[in-house]
């Protein structure tokens, strides 16, 4: 069974290097249930809204099986929150599901998987480990961005149940890795209502490709 195991939103605002001044990576699981709309978690906050959240980023959700390779390979927990993740489940392959593919969690809330998470200066001062972008990017472990298609509660112990996976086929891995051409075309060529990041990720591929 498919579930979600904790439910993570701001805890606080933290000092950072980087061109904003602070950030919103604190993430820190909060009793449910919490509501979810088209922006988000009730009460979570993003500080670099252009390359942060918005409706094709609006819940990053982790996976406990990923997070416990990490937690093995670093030889450190990686509690729930930590990569600032607003969902971690277990149960289910998020690197391996589908763009497009579309979860209902607990009895309404519903999302649609956009995009894999980019790893950023912002994440490797919060892990405090050398070269961590890389190797993060490296591992092929990002989680997935979604969208919200129905706005609805959340809670930690919410089964999570795959309602529909497109047939294109393509992973959030893959399109973390770079889609090749033919990936690429067959994203774009799935049908209307693609998230407006998707469609951008794959006609950026189809250019890369093409030079």
């Amino acid at each position: 069974m498919s579930v979600v195991t904790a439910v993570c939103r701001v805890d606080q605002l933290l000092r950072d290097s980087g061109t904003i001044g602070v950030t919103a990576i604190d993430k820190r699981p909060v009793p449910g249930p919490v509501r979810v709309r088209p922006l988000g978690l009730h009460a979570d906050v993003q500080a670099d809204r252009k390359h942060h959240g918005g409706e094709d980023q609006a819940v990053y959700v982790y996976a406990d099986e990923d997070a416990a390779y990490f937690a093995g390979q670093l030889d450190r927990p990686i509690p729930p929150g930590l990569f600032g993740e607003n969902l971690r489940t277990s149960g289910i392959d998020v690197t391996g599901l589908v763009i497009g593919e579309r979860w209902r969690i607990g009895e309404v809330l519903e999302l649609e998987a956009t995009i894999p998470r980019t790893p950023c200066g912002t994440f490797a001062r919060r892990m405090g480990i050398d070269k961590w972008v890389k190797r993060f990017a490296e591992e092929g472990r990002p989680g997935a961005y979604f969208r919200v298609k129905r706005s609805g509660p959340v809670a930690a112990g919410d089964t999570v149940t795959v309602l529909a996976r497109p047939e294109h086929g393509v992973t959030i891995g893959q399109m973390f890795a770079g889609l090749s051409a033919d990936q690429a075309a067959a994203v774009l060529a799935s049908g209307d209502g693609l998230a407006p990041k998707v469609v951008r990720e794959a006609q950026l591929a189809l250019r890369r490709t093409a030079v």
